[in-house]
């Protein structure tokens, strides 16, 4: 008897696995594209404030003590968003002013993270002009960002640029995010 009960309770556990499984896996999915969706927004928005010039809805992107790392180019450093927001709050004030025109977008080749945290690796692409339409800047880099989820709001708490890249490895990558 008592081995026709474990007989029993273990076939069970055995058909029950794979529903508990795909629950799980369901539940982990949500969570993922809830992220990505949430994610989403935060480009989108980060995108309006550089193409609106919003220097202040920008700066408000960024958790008070993120950090900026710079390893593209000859200047390599790692700086307080502070000083990074203090070297560009002129491009969005010539911006604001429709001196210049500019905006970014970003693609990704890889997102992890949880609920509370993320790590995105990708391209993004900077473009401004002037008055006349002729093109000032037109550059795509390679990028990694570290984000925490604080009071129900995305924040950079770290950006990196780490590369130049080509507009093929821009390419290359999806449009959607």
């Amino acid at each position: 008897m008592k081995n026709l009960f474990l007989t029993t309770i273990t076939f069970l556990i055995v058909l029950s696995a794979p529903c508990l499984l795909n629950a799980q896996n369901e539940t982990i999915d949500n969570s993922i594209q809830k992220r990505t969706q949430e994610l989403n927004q935060f480009y989108d928005i980060l995108s309006k404030t550089v193409k609106k010039g919003d220097f202040e809805g920008y700066s408000n992107l960024y958790h008070q003590d993120a950090v900026v790392v710079f390893t593209a180019g000859e200047d390599k450093k790692s700086v307080p968003v502070i000083q990074a927001l203090n070297k560009w709050k002129s491009g969005f004030e010539d911006t604001k002013s429709g001196k210049v025109k500019a905006q970014v977008e970003f693609r990704f080749s890889q997102r992890v993270g949880d609920e509370t945290t993320a790590h995105e690796t990708g391209i993004f692409h900077y473009q401004s002009y002037n008055k006349a339409g002729e093109v000032i800047s037109n550059y795509y880099g390679h990028l990694d960002m570290l984000l925490v989820k604080l009071d129900n709001q995305w924040k950079m708490i770290m950006e990196h640029q780490i590369s130049d890249a080509t507009p093929e490895e821009w390419d290359a990558l999806s449009p959607e995010y």
